[in-house]
């Protein structure tokens, strides 16, 4: 999964996704919900799954997990 991301990021629209996001109502409650309980339950959980697990956009999903981990909060899944 880190290579998608990686992929994903090299877009010319990953910023326009980042804001895109970061306008979403729910954002900062996902945001803190996944770092406090997803998070230290699957450490190593793909976004792909995390949108699917809590039924929110992929999109929300690879900009949160990106940013959790640029904070280092969770672990890279090899």
């Amino acid at each position: 999964m880190a290579s998608d991301v990686e992929d994903v990021e090299s877009q010319p629209l990953w910023p326009i996704l980042i804001e895109t996001v970061h306008a979403l109502t729910m954002y900062r409650y996902h945001k803190r919900y996944i770092s406090t309980v997803v998070l230290n339950e699957k450490p190593d959980i793909t976004s792909k799954r995390l949108s699917l697990e809590l039924r929110m956009p992929l999109g929300e999903a690879l900009v949160i997990l990106h940013e959790l981990r640029a904070e280092g909060k969770t672990k890279q899944p090899t």
